[in-house]
């Protein structure tokens, strides 16, 4: 028995590997790409839903490839507007006992058991964050990538919090309490935008795209 545990062991350590040299291979010509999170259970009668297509064949129609974690809900949304505008439409998918169907609008599906190895592959291939509205997988997204700014682990990159009758909760609550009782620093609020404004997500990320290319 303890040999067999092991063993299961030893090859789940090999499919992570395969998860790294699979993900590493497929998106290393990527080029400039800009990540899109949010909710699986939005439909496409949901505003947001709708401003994601528009956004994602804005960005697309201005040479960013658009990744997303290839679901439905936002995921969809990320994915059908770049597929719309003729776009690279990539779609890290994750297997999942409920929720994550694959959407049809992917032109780079790819598939990952692992959580951590599907993280890894959004922070290293985005340009920059755009973060709907969502759930937990949203949030987890979203702090993931500001404790990483915050702590200088990746370089300086746009998260933007899109939809501010959603997000302004939030940012209250972490000036009321993290910078209250000095857990944050307040200039750590700065590391996100907060906007309802399509152009203007559109705009900080070619800015950005033009600065980190120089």
């Amino acid at each position: 028995m303890i040999d067999n545990l092991k063993g299961d062991e030893s090859w789940r350590m090999f499919r992570i590997i395969s998860e790294f040299a699979d993900g590493f291979d497929k998106l290393s010509d990527l080029g400039p790409a800009v990540s899109i999170f949010g909710s699986a259970r939005l439909t496409e009668h949901s505003p947001y839903y709708q401003h994601t297509v528009t956004l994602a064949q804005m960005l697309a129609k201005n040479n960013f490839a658009i990744i997303s974690g290839g679901g439905p809900g936002i995921m969809e949304a990320a994915n059908r507007g770049a597929h719309q505008a003729g776009g690279i439409s990539v779609g890290l998918n994750i297997e999942l006992p409920k929720e994550q169907m694959a959407n049809p609008y992917q032109t780079l599906p790819i598939e990952f058991r692992y959580f951590f190895t599907r993280k890894v592959m959004f922070v290293k291939h985005s340009l920059g964050y755009v973060c709907m509205p969502g759930g937990f997988g949203t949030l987890d997204e979203t702090f993931e990538a500001l404790t990483l700014l915050q702590t200088g682990r990746v370089s300086k990159m746009p998260v933007i919090l899109f939809g501010k009758s959603f997000w302004q909760g939030l940012v209250t609550w972490l000036s009321e309490q993290l910078i209250a009782n000095d857990l944050i620093e307040p200039i750590d609020l700065t590391l996100f935008t907060i906007t309802d404004d399509i152009d203007e997500v559109v705009e900080i990320l070619k800015q950005h795209r033009l600065k980190s290319h120089k």
